[in-house]
């Protein structure tokens, strides 16, 4: 076998055991790839329960012509082991899998063709549809992007960067050469963890794709299944999940501008979402305890306005090295 593989599967995992092998499984079957190399890579991210011995039992009985490899991750956080997954994959393109994303059976063959045909695309992102195990509230859809549902069309599109808007980590395809050229080893956002709410690493990272003059595309022929089990529809989950968002959106919006702009920006950022959380509470405060949806929205636009004052407090905390 060469040095080098034409797509890696990258697939990130935290106390995985369970869903690896619905994961692997679908991997193992799928189709028309036989004119390309590929391998999958699971990266275990500190995990404590039993992936280390689910991904040995697999390579055990391996018998595929693309090799299944492990690989450890001390620092807990999902962008720490994507980067870990970068640094370790053969292949000219990396795709992001995570332990609850379920391919359809073309998607490997799908991803790579796409890249091949976009030479321009430095990432590329999936039709990501929901496969809930119970049924979502009606009006459900609004915040569905908060869970990485992307279903954006049959065609498809270019992700301009003035549409402020980016392709989830899930299902997310890039160059291993653009993310290594362009991605910052150490990321600002790491990703929920014990220690830390805040999310919206995907975003950083195709910020800093995009910010070096590469397309970033939305790709519907490579469907994802994401599994949602009940307990990510409950009111406490969704609500801890989308303040960690909205406190990570300042930074998200600094990254798109230039140094000089962003004094300028600030404060225009600041009083726009005071507005717009000041407009949404009026418009729907009776509903606010009854209406799933409802407290979601208003959480992502509070934890928005408050998150430079956040930022800065986290900043100052970690510069003088307090607890």
């Amino acid at each position: 076998m060469t040095d080098y593989v034409d797509f890696t599967v990258a697939i990130p995992t935290y106390n995985g055991e369970s869903r690896l092998p619905q994961l692997l499984e679908q991997l193992q079957k799928q189709i028309d790839t036989e004119h390309f190399s590929w391998e999958i890579i699971v990266v275990d991210n500190n995990s404590t329960d039993n992936t280390a011995e689910v991904v040995k039992n697999y390579q055990a009985s391996w018998q595929y012509p693309y090799p299944l490899k492990y690989c450890f991750e001390s620092k807990q956080g999902a962008a720490y082991a994507r980067q870990k997954a970068v640094e370790e994959a053969k292949g000219t393109f990396v795709g992001f899998l995570d332990d609850d994303n379920y391919p359809a059976l073309n998607w490997v063959a799908a991803a790579y063709e796409f890249g091949q045909a976009h030479p321009n695309a430095g990432a590329y992102g999936s039709q990501v549809h929901s496969d809930f195990e119970v049924e979502p509230p009606e009006n459900f859809h609004k915040i569905a992007c908060f869970l990485a549902i992307t279903e954006r069309g049959s065609q498809p599109h270019l992700y301009e960067p003035r549409m402020k808007m980016l392709p989830p980590s899930a299902g997310l395809v890039v160059r291993k050469q653009v993310w290594c050229e362009n991605v910052p080893k150490t990321p600002f956002l790491s990703g929920r963890t014990t220690k830390s709410m805040l999310t919206s690493e995907d975003m950083e990272i195709g910020i800093h794709i995009q910010n070096s003059g590469w397309e970033i595309w939305y790709n519907p022929d490579m469907h994802i299944y994401h599994k949602i089990p009940k307990h990510r529809l409950e009111k406490e989950y969704l609500v801890s999940l989308i303040r960690g968002i909205g406190l990570a959106r300042h930074h998200i919006r600094m990254l798109r501008l230039t140094p000089w702009q962003r004094p300028f920006i600030l404060p225009l950022g600041i009083l726009s979402d005071l507005h717009k959380a000041t407009l949404y509470f009026l418009k729907n405060y009776r509903i606010l305890k009854s209406d799933l949806v409802a407290a979601c929205e208003m959480e992502f636009l509070l934890s928005s306005l408050l998150s430079p004052f956040y930022l800065w407090k986290k900043s100052l905390t970690s510069w003088l090295n307090l607890p």
